[in-house]
């Protein structure tokens, strides 16, 4: 058993009522992180938390798992990539929620399949957002998911206006929508089509998911409707088709 200080920690001081000790306490050690303190070490960390280093070391190494930290060579830690993409979630849904959401609500509202606006990050692409299906048989990505960028419709719309030069990306950029049956999953379809926003800067992608049995071409109109609609309302401009 870990021996208790005699000191509380400063997450024991500021424990939150009906919560987990431990979470608050690696919850701590992220509060630890600041300007003046981007890396710190391990006795750094100990001394700002009050929590013995043998403490700290076993939640760092959870925080790193989950890439919320990461360890440098020098031992000192840095926050991880888990921050940034939690960052970029916030900070989109923040300006882009209250336009995204009522449009994607009306794009399930005619389909009645589920509905998602893709944004790319790195070598992958993220559900920003995103409205499920009334139907209990559906495609189950939530927002925040992390999904391959070279497969599914929202991927190929992605690469496409994120600077692709293949054939196949002049093709979607002169078509402005992308239909596929079994692309990402065999047993899923999408069709997805572009968003820009002001400045004509291309935002990310709507999509529409399906289970494959129940695609339906005609789904395209009010795909494409959609993703001018919402352009609009992000005060953008559709261009013309390459």
């Amino acid at each position: 058993m870990p021996r208790k200080s005699a000191t509380p920690s400063l997450a024991d001081e500021n424990a939150a009522a009906g919560g987990v000790a431990a979470v608050d306490r690696a919850l701590s050690l992220l509060n630890a992180f600041s300007a003046s303190l981007p890396q710190p070490d391990l006795s750094e960390l100990a001394e700002h938390t009050r929590l013995h280093k043998s403490t700290v070391l076993r939640l760092m190494a959870s925080l790193e798992h989950a890439h919320l930290v990461h360890r440098r060579t020098d031992g000192r830690y840095a926050l991880g990539p888990g921050i940034a993409r939690l960052h970029q979630v916030y900070s989109a849904s923040f300006s882009l929620a209250s336009v995204v959401m009522p449009a994607l609500r009306e794009l399930v509202g005619i389909t009645q399949e589920s509905a998602a606006l893709h944004v790319r990050q790195g070598d992958q692409r993220l559900c920003l957002h995103r409205v499920d299906s009334p139907r209990p048989v559906r495609d189950h990505t939530r927002a925040g998911d992390l999904l391959p960028l070279d497969r599914g419709a929202g991927g190929r719309i992605l690469s496409a206006y994120g600077g692709g030069t293949d054939a196949i990306h002049a093709r979607v950029r002169h078509e402005q929508v992308v239909v596929l049956v079994g692309d990402r999953l065999p047993e899923l379809a999408g069709i997805a089509a572009p968003v820009f926003g002001a400045d004509g800067e291309f935002v990310g992608s709507i999509t529409l998911t399906m289970p494959a049995e129940r695609f339906d071409a005609a789904y395209q109109l009010p795909v494409k409707q959609a993703a001018r609609a919402l352009t609009a309302a992000l005060g953008g401009t559709y261009p013309q088709p390459e």
